[in-house]
């Protein structure tokens, strides 16, 4: 016979928020979960819940209500180099300048908080291939991370690329829940020879491929103009300078050499004209937003209504904790909160992430633990 607690604890309840998602279809404005105990019982109109349960008590939990969220940009390496507001161009010359802080314990401390906030999986950018390993020992989320790219020099193509291949396909062997990729850096510090070789390595052998493209302005003025304050970051390092840069915008000159496409999400996407968020959607491109890193780095602003139109969701992503003050990818949703359809932007954070990670979404019916169950 069960004591008053269980008979308490086994009482139904109602849970609703601003916009209720159970990982499949339209997020609900007045959407609801019948809660008994730990498991979810039902889901459905918030009208129809109440008539049903018509004792539940009803109880607000906040923005939203969905499954475990996804991160699907970070740079877990970064997690030890020091917030930064400002432009972009010295953003770059701030993670330069602490390249030493790129280690296995700035990754667990990053893996760590993405723990903690219970995300659902993680895409993550790694500059040292000891990082890769790292994490493909010790991560216990699934999702991908992606070697970092960066080589402008032409001759040295087939070398790298070679390097790359044998690294992803020893990596690609380790019982581990993340998959390995690649990220060439961007559209500017890749050579066309190599950046080639990696779709077409990509393509052939199913390796995902994460890019940053159209960042900043800063970007825009590199590539079309061969200008801007972009251009003299070579010197300052004593890296080789900048040649022949193609006159066209990021997206434009991807689109020229055959790199769009399924396999490529590209992140960030901020300085895009219509025509090219044309080019994406209709290539299969995949696209990561991270709205407070692209305002902290004044990038600007995701044209989100373009992408609408042409039926590209993006996902969300966090960026690093260098650009952005935490890992939790529902602030970047919250943060866009009101100003872009909040099931737009509950879906991006839910299904959209699992969607460009290779990941199978988890959805919330009659029987799911509440605790695979989050409250924003």
């Amino acid at each position: 016979m069960g004591t008053q607690e269980d008979t308490l604890t086994l009482t139904p309840e109602i849970w609703t928020a601003e916009v209720v998602y159970v990982g499949f279809g339209t997020p609900m404005l007045k959407g609801g979960l019948v809660v008994v105990g730990e498991h979810v019982v039902a889901v459905g109109p918030l009208a129809e819940l109440r008539q049903t349960y018509p004792e539940a008590p009803l109880i607000h939990k906040g923005k939203a209500l969905t499954p475990k969220v996804v991160n699907a940009h970070t740079h877990l390496d970064l997690s030890t180099v020091p917030y930064f507001r400002g432009s972009y161009t010295d953003f770059i010359k701030h993670v330069i300048d602490h390249g030493s802080n790129r280690t296995e314990e700035a990754a667990l401390q990053g893996l760590s908080e993405l723990q903690t906030l219970r995300v659902g999986g993680f895409g993550d950018i790694a500059y040292r291939s000891e990082v890769v390993e790292w994490l493909l020992e010790n991560s216990s989320l699934p999702g991908v991370v992606y070697l970092e790219v960066i080589n402008r020099n032409p001759e040295q193509a087939e070398a790298v690329a070679r390097r790359v291949a044998q690294r992803l396909t020893e990596w690609r062997k380790r019982k581990s829940p993340l998959r390995v990729g690649i990220s060439p850096h961007t559209p500017y510090n890749v050579s066309p020879a190599l950046l080639k070789k990696l779709v077409e390595m990509a393509r052939l052998e199913g390796f995902p491929l994460q890019m940053h493209v159209a960042e900043s302005p800063e970007e825009t003025a590199l590539m079309t103009q061969s200008s801007g304050p972009l251009k003299a970051l070579p010197e300052r390092y004593g890296y080789p300078p900048y040649q022949n840069l193609p006159g066209q915008t990021p997206v434009r000159y991807l689109a020229e050499l055959g790199v769009l496409g399924p396999h490529l999400t590209v992140v960030h996407g901020v300085q895009v004209d219509e025509e090219e968020v044309q080019m994406l959607a209709q290539s299969g491109t995949q696209v990561v937003a991270c709205p407070r890193s692209n305002e902290a780095l004044a990038c600007g602003q995701m044209p989100w209504e373009l992408y609408l139109k042409y039926r590209l969701e993006p996902a969300l992503g966090t960026d690093s904790r260098s650009s952005s003050p935490d890992l939790d990818v529902r602030g970047e949703a919250l943060f866009l909160w009101g100003r872009v359809d909040p099931r737009v932007l509950v879906r991006a954070a839910a299904r959209n992430g699992y969607r460009v990670l290779g990941l199978e979404a988890p959805r919330i019916t009659r029987g799911t633990p509440v605790s695979q169950v989050q409250s924003w």
